[in-house]
């Protein structure tokens, strides 16, 4: 069965509180977690709450690449949603971990856009045009 992408929700349980609440670590992390796990980084959009936690997304060609956190608990909720064969989700789930110093963690791994009668090929992302 043909699936245009596998979307796994995670949450990070005891975390290290302050790398959660830093803006560019957070932002950092995410960034790289996209790159080593092979996406194309197309936009990354974060925000600082007030008096605490970080959300952001990180677009990619593939999809998206999205998190939420609470320091004040050491948790964050992380959406890995990556589409094609490049790209390996789970790669960035093991950056992310190591990032924020996950002790204990969650994990539901979804294959999104399942085409059970579509014939052919699938067409995972359209061609990025150069600026």
């Amino acid at each position: 069965m043909k699936a245009l992408g596998r979307h796994i929700l995670v949450e990070f349980f005891d975390c290290d509180s302050a790398r959660l609440d830093h803006l560019a670590g957070v932002e950092v992390a995410m960034e790289d977690a996209a790159r080593r796990a092979q996406a194309t980084i197309v936009q990354s959009v974060f925000h600082m709450f007030q008096p605490h936690g970080v959300s952001g997304v990180v677009v990619i060609a593939e999809s998206h690449l999205a998190i939420h956190t609470w320091p004040e608990y050491g948790y964050a909720a992380v959406d890995l949603f990556t589409c094609g064969e490049t790209v390996d989700p789970w790669i960035a789930f093991d950056v992310l971990r190591d990032a924020f110093g996950s002790q204990r963690w969650e994990t539901k791994e979804f294959r999104r856009g399942e085409l059970t009668d579509h014939p052919g090929e699938v067409h995972y992302k359209p061609a990025m045009a150069v600026a």
